[in-house]
C-alpha cells in the first residue's frame, strides 16, 4: 500500500477520536465551567452528589474449540477498532536456572522474528501500512500475544497474528539482535536507584535463586541458542494452553468462524509436560541491608516480608488496612511526611499475587540523614495499626478510597475481558471483584485490627536502604540489628 494510503487511514483514526472523545469532552468541559448566573455557589460540604451508576457488564459470549483452546468475544461499536489477547500458560518462572532470560527472548523474537510466511520487514510493513500492530511476551507468570486494528482491516491482521502464535520463524538475526539488547539492560541495570531497590528487595525476600526474583545475567544469556527458543515455544504454545479473547468492532458470528478456521486446525503433536509452581518461602526472616551508592543525596527504602494471595478471604480487609496507611489522607503521609518532614515519598502496600505469596512493602525516599529516622517512624505507624484500633472517620475514609475508585476497573469493555481472561487463566470466580467489592463494605474496624495484628509481622521485616553511606547518620548499626552489605556488581562476560 502507498504511503499516501497509510497517512489516510491514520487521519481517519485521529478523525474518529477527535469526533468521538475530543469534541464531547470540550462540549462538557465548557458546560461545566460556565458561570450559572442564578446559582451562588456553595461550600464543599453542602454539595449533594448523584450515586455512582449502576455498573453494567457488557455482554458476551464464550466457548471452547475442540483442540482445547478458549475463547471470548465482547462486541463493542462505538469506534471501528478491534483488539485481541490470547494469554498462554507458560512464564520465565519455568525457564531453567542456568538459562534465566530464555522466555523473554522466547517472547520477544516470537514477533520480531516473523513468521514461516512472513519475514520480520514483511510484516513490519504490512502492519504499518494499515497502523496496526501485533505484539508478544513472556513475563513471570504468563505468556501474551496481542493485536489492535481497524475493523476494516480485521480479516488481514487476524490471520497475521494466528500465524505469529503458531508459526514463529524465530529468524536468526532477530534472535541475536535480541540477546545484544537484553545484554545492554544488564550493563544498565544499576543506573536506576529505584530499580536496585526493588530488584535487590525481591532476592532478600524470595531468595536470588528463586523463579519470582532472579536475574538475567550475562552468563545465563551466552548458554542460550535459537534452538532453545524453539524449544521452549513448543513444550507450552499449544491450543489447550491459550486463552483469547477479542473486543470490538466486530460480529460474533463471522470472528467466531474466523478463529475456527485459522485455529481449529492447531494441533501441535508434541506433548506438554506438567509444571509445577515454584515453592516459595521467605530467605531471609529479618534484618538490615545496604546498598552503599556514593553518588546519592537521598536513600531509597524499602522493608517488608512475604505476604499472600488475592483469593485469601482477608484480602479485602488487608486493602482497607492498606487505605488507612498509605495514599494522601493515610496515616504514613499525614505523620511521616506531613508532620515531621521526613519524606519525600512514602507508601505501604499489600500487593498480592494471583497464585504465588505477594509481599508486603513499606518503604520510600528521603533525604540521607533521616534515614534512621524514618525507618523507625515507618515502623511505628505500622506496629500502631497493629495494636490499636483504627477511629471510625478513617475506617470511613479507608472504605469510601477503595469503593469509590471501584468504578475505574470498568471504563470501556476491554477491561473487563481483560479480567475476564486473568480470572479464567488462574481459576478464579468470573464475579470475584464484585465478591470483593462486597467484602470491602462489610469490613469492620475489628476486622482491620484482626488483620493487621495477623498479616503484619514485625519480626520478619527485611529493611533495604540504597544510599550514601558517609551521609546516614546516625548510622543504620543505630537500629539495634545487623547491617549486612549488598554487592550489586555486574558479573561480566567472559570475553568483551
Amino acid at each position: 500500500m502507498k504511503t499516501t494510503d497509510r497517512k489516510q487511514r491514520i487521519a481517519r483514526i485521529i478523525t474518529l477520536v477527535f469526533t468521538f472523545i475530543v469534541v464531547p469532552l470540550v462540549i462538557l468541559l465548557l458546560t461545566l465551567v460556565l458561570p450559572a448566573s442564578a446559582d451562588t455557589a456553595k461550600h464543599y460540604t453542602d454539595l449533594k452528589l448523584a450515586p455512582a451508576p449502576a455498573i453494567k457488564v457488557p455482554d458476551y459470549s464464550r466457548f471452547e474449540l475442540k483442540n482445547g483452546m478458549v475463547v471470548y468475544l465482547m462486541e463493542d461499536h462505538e469506534l471501528p477498532l478491534v483488539s485481541g489477547t490470547a494469554l498462554i500458560r507458560t512464564g520465565d518462572r519455568f525457564e531453567p536456572g542456568s538459562k534465566v532470560g530464555l522466555a523473554g527472548l522466547t517472547g520477544a523474537v516470537m514477533r520480531s522474528g516473523g513468521t514461516q510466511s512472513h519475514s520480520p520487514d514483511e510484516l513490519n510493513q504490512i502492519l504499518e501500512q494499515r497502523a496496526a500492530s501485533i505484539e508478544s511476551g513472556i513475563g513471570s507468570t504468563s505468556g501474551s500475544a496481542s493485536f489492535d486494528t481497524l475493523s476494516e482491516d480485521l480479516s488481514e491482521v487476524f490471520n497475521l497474528f494466528a500465524e505469529v502464535i503458531q508459526q514463529p520463524a524465530f529468524a536468526p538475526e532477530k534472535f541475536n539482535l535480541a540477546k545484544l539488547q537484553t545484554q545492554g539492560g544488564i550493563a544498565r541495570r544499576n543506573d536506576d536507584p529505584n530499580g536496585i531497590t526493588g530488584r535487590e528487595f525481591e532476592k532478600l525476600l524470595y531468595g536470588d535463586k528463586s523463579p519470582y526474583a532472579r536475574v538475567v545475567e550475562y552468563a545465563t544469556i551466552e548458554t542460550i541458542s535459537r534452538d532453545d527458543l524453539i524449544g521452549f515455544y513448543q513444550q507450552y504454545f499449544r491450543p489447550s494452553n491459550l486463552l483469547l479473547g477479542i473486543v470490538g468492532d466486530f460480529d460474533s458470528k463471522t470472528m467466531r468462524s474466523q478463529i475456527e478456521s485459522k485455529f481449529g486446525i492447531w494441533n501441535p503433536t508434541l506433548q506438554t509436560p506438567k509444571s509445577d509452581l515454584p515453592n516459595v518461602a521467605q530467605a531471609n526472616q529479618s534484618g538490615i541491608f545496604f546498598v552503599d551508592q556514593p553518588l546519592l543525596t537521598q536513600s531509597y527504602i524499602q522493608m517488608g516480608h512475604l505476604g499472600g494471595q488475592l483469593n485469601s478471604p482477608d484480602y479485602p480487609a488487608l486493602s482497607v488496612m492498606n487505605a488507612v496507611l498509605s495514599g494522601f489522607g493515610g496515616r504514613l503521609f499525614n505523620e511521616v511526611r506531613s508532620r515531621q518532614g521526613l519524606a519525600y515519598s512514602v507508601y505501604a502496600s499489600w500487593s498480592p499475587q494471583y497464585d504465588f505469596p505477594g509481599v508486603f512493602v513499606a518503604g520510600g525516599q528521603t533525604r540521607s540523614d533521616a534515614t534512621v529516622p524514618f525507618i523507625k517512624s515507618v515502623l511505628g505507624e505500622l506496629e500502631k495499626v497493629r495494636t490499636q484500633p483504627i477511629a471510625t472517620r478513617e475506617l470511613a475514609f479507608a472504605k469510601d478510597s477503595v469503593l469509590n475508585s471501584f468504578i475505574f476497573n470498568f471504563q470501556d469493555p476491554s477491561q473487563t475481558l481483560s479480567r475476564l481472561l486473568r480470572y479464567e487463566y488462574f481459576g478464579y470466580p468470573k464475579d470475584f471483584i464484585f465478591q470483593y467489592r462486597k467484602a470491602i463494605e462489610a469490613t469492620s474496624i475489628a476486622d482491620i485490627q484482626r488483620v493487621a495484628k495477623t498479616y503484619l509481622q514485625p519480626n520478619k521485616i527485611v529493611t533495604l536502604v540504597v544510599g550514601n553511606q558517609k551521609e546516614i547518620q546516625p548510622t543504620l548499626a543505630s537500629l539495634g540489628q545487623k547491617v549486612t552489605a549488598i554487592d550489586i556488581t555486574i558479573p561480566q562476560p567472559k570475553q568483551l
